[in-house]
């Protein structure tokens, strides 16, 4: 179970030096492990030793489970350090080394996970693999202890037949890696409707989302859903979306306390989460919340949203601006436990009267409110909203209002005491590119909500990366403590990229936008095809990788390709940059067989698509950002859903007006009207007539 590093070690091994919190939560095992290196790959090679690669992450409850019952286990330690040259790995911060080892993985065993174990020859090609390994033979499953043996049988015994057997997996890793694209095919809006169509074939009409048990939220699913629905006014499309946000907000798998989502739920309900939180999912969801507050005007929506950036500002910031990255779903050894209460706590901390009402509301019950194998969860409770406030109110004898005030300042209450319990432990490292999504996030929250807080969350945060996370003009991966390091990845530029045209149309401030096309340039120099089209993940000359792959699944995180693809559509609308614009649709074309033939699985790309499509509004601004007139404008276009648009500024009083008139085109011959702040609406730069009211400004949006 993950630990207080600074516990008195029995051991110590080469973790102790690294800065990832996973890494270091082994610094202490018998294990003599190495972080992935030059030591060791050099080690195993003159030693003609196979590698035991371990990969997993500091949230990820199984890897902590393997670590207690075998890492731990002097006598697992002993095979290993005899034996083999062991290796952990965070893969979130070398998120190349697990795309490919779990490729691997994959196709050996048809299914896949962490905590990831694979065995590779001293070329690092994989011969055997799986997941967790319980440390003895049970229930017919081989134990970790078995498996070590037979695989050191097989290496020293039959290394001809491993050799070969590596070599064609390795081979096979590789052509799986030059599958994911395809010939250049034309996109068109078909490709859109028929994922659409998809979704609403799968789409669960009762609890909102898609399939069953486990159910994780999607995204790009929901922000698809609105697009379309903008597109086309069909009321089904946006009623998918509005009821699966409204049915996770009110499950367990949401904080109904402190706010921000748990990864996914173990059921098909969203009532019972997997209780690790990432900042990468809170990124997305903070993001299409504000959308569906745009589409809909339901202020849950804009709550859900807020609460999501309260808890980010609250638990993830860390002291210099930027975020940190998961919270554990453990704590004090157990799953959840942080999050769970038993009804009696909760009426000695709030009353009779108040625990009562809170109780029926969230569905707290004397013993308890879901079912668990584990035996500490009995008699504990899930904080989940099963039925309507109205509804709520009208059995308990209050007005709706009365309800919510008596709930707001409850939760308060208990979120404070919950604040003295032991927290469940924190992954502090920085990520580029999850904080890329952040930014991107807070921004658009500031647009919509109003609230200064999101924007200088922002910007600090985009501040801190653009100065402590580059090197030599190369952007970095990971940061924890001071230490910035590991050459960013497709992701890292992409996501920033994007975040920070976000921060521009928020902000207007030409130094995001300068920064963004900055990163958009050395992420094509350092990986983009020229041959084939597309991003390699992976800077060319790698030597440390058996493949160089090409990204573009969107999966729990959008694919690298598909925010390149976002930021190069939108800044070849604002700079007029004609090889933005063709490297991004070449983007597009090349997984037009993917779009078509697994759309659930190119969702943000499809997004992209529709964007590429549309095409997209070019709204330009002229005034001060600071003047009411200005401010009017630009209020009625957040306060409205308006997926496919680029925004940008022109204040005539500022010292470096000519300078932004130049830097972006559409902003060329732009000129108050009559004094008085003006909007003017765009496509293709041929404009319409400007707008100097936010009626006006509506009916030109079409809205």
């Amino acid at each position: 179970m993950p630990k207080d590093l600074a516990a008195t070690p029995t051991h110590t091994n080469r973790l102790i030096h690294e800065t990832s919190p996973y890494l270091l939560q082994h610094a202490h095992n018998p294990v003599d492990w190495y972080p992935w290196g030059e030591e060791a790959l050099r080690r195993a090679a003159a030693e003609d030793k196979p590698v035991f690669l371990s990969i997993g992450y500091s949230a990820c409850h199984w890897c902590h489970v393997m670590e207690h019952e075998s890492f731990e286990n002097e006598e697992v330690a002993a095979i290993l350090n005899e034996h083999f040259i062991s290796i952990k790995v965070d893969r979130e911060e070398r998120p190349d080394l697990d795309e490919i080892y779990m490729t691997a993985v994959q196709i050996m065993t048809q299914s896949g996970g962490w905590p990831m174990s694979v065995f590779l020859t001293p070329d690092l090609e994989p011969f055997f693999g799986g997941t967790y390994f319980p440390p003895e033979d049970m229930m017919g499953r081989a134990g970790f202890k078995t498996v070590l043996r037979s695989v050191v049988d097989v290496w020293e015994n039959r290394r001809g037949d491993v050799v070969k057997s590596a070599a064609q997996l390795a081979g096979y890793v590789k052509q799986s890696a030059g599958m994911r694209v395809g010939q250049e095919l034309a996109v068109n809006r078909d490709l859109v409707e028929r994922a659409t169509a998809d979704l609403g074939a799968s789409f669960d009409s009762i609890n909102g989302g898609w399939g069953g048990a486990p159910k994780f939220p999607s995204s790009p699913s929901i922000e698809l859903l609105l697009r379309e629905h903008a597109r086309t006014g069909n009321a089904h499309l946006r009623e998918m979306a509005t009821l699966t946000l409204t049915k996770m907000c009110q499950g367990g798998m949401y904080d109904q306390l402190g706010g921000g989502f748990h990864r996914y739920s173990v059921d098909a309900q969203w009532l019972v989460p997997h209780f690790e939180k990432m900042l990468y999912d809170n990124a997305q969801l903070s993001e299409v919340y504000l959308d569906a507050y745009q589409a809909t005007g339901d202020p849950l929506y804009a709550r859900v949203a807020g609460e999501i950036f309260d808890y980010v500002l609250r638990d993830l910031r860390d002291a210099r601006g930027a975020f940190h990255s998961t919270e554990d779903a453990d704590s004090e050894g157990k799953e959840g436990l942080f999050y769970l209460w038993t009804r009696d706590e909760i009426v000695s901390i709030l009353g009779e009267t108040d625990g009562a009402v809170f109780c029926r509301y969230y569905d707290v019950r004397a013993g308890g409110n879901f079912d668990s194998h584990e035996t500490y969860h009995e008699g504990l409770n899930i904080l989940h909203v099963p039925r309507a406030p109205e509804t709520v109110a009208k059995e308990l004898g209050m007005t709706r209002e009365t309800l919510e005030s008596t709930l707001a300042a409850c939760r308060e209450k208990l979120l404070a005491v919950r604040a003295q319990r032991v927290r469940p432990a924190l992954d502090d490292k920085i990520l580029t590119s999850w904080n890329g999504m952040m930014i991107g996030s807070f921004a658009q929250g500031y647009q919509v909500l109003g609230d200064a807080r999101y924007r200088d969350a922002a910007e600090r945060a985009a501040t801190f990366l653009l100065t402590e996370m580059m090197r030599d003009g190369v952007l970095l991966r990971s940061h924890r403590k001071g230490e910035s390091r590991i050459p960013g990845y497709l992701d890292d530029y992409a996501f920033l990229a994007v975040g920070l045209l976000d921060l521009y149309e928020a902000t207007f401030d030409l130094r995001w936008l300068n920064a963004a096309d900055s990163l958009v340039q050395g992420m094509t120099a350092r990986f983009w095809d020229a041959a084939d089209g597309g991003f390699f993940f992976t800077a060319d000359g790698q030597g440390d990788l058996i493949a160089r792959t090409k990204p573009t699944y969107d999966g729990a995180e959008p694919s690298g390709n598909s925010m390149a693809a976002w930021a190069l559509l939108r800044l070849a609308r604002l700079t007029d940059n004609k090889e933005y614009a063709a490297n991004a649709e070449r983007i597009l074309r090349i997984n037009q067989v993917n779009m078509e033939s697994a759309p659930r699985g190119f969702l943000k790309m499809l997004c992209a698509l529709d964007f590429y499509l549309s095409p997209p509004r070019e709204i330009a601004f002229v005034g001060s950002p600071q003047s009411a007139d200005t401010r009017t404008l630009l209020d009625a276009l957040h306060g409205r859903y308006v997926p496919n648009k680029v925004v940008a500024l022109l204040d005539p009083g500022a010292p470096d007006h000519e300078a932004v008139e130049r830097r972006i085109p559409l902003l060329a011959a732009k000129t108050l009207v009559n004094g008085h702040a003006a909007a003017y609406v765009c496509e293709n730069f041929a404009c319409k007539k400007p707008s100097t009211t936010a009626e006006a400004l509506l009916d030109s949006l079409g809205q």
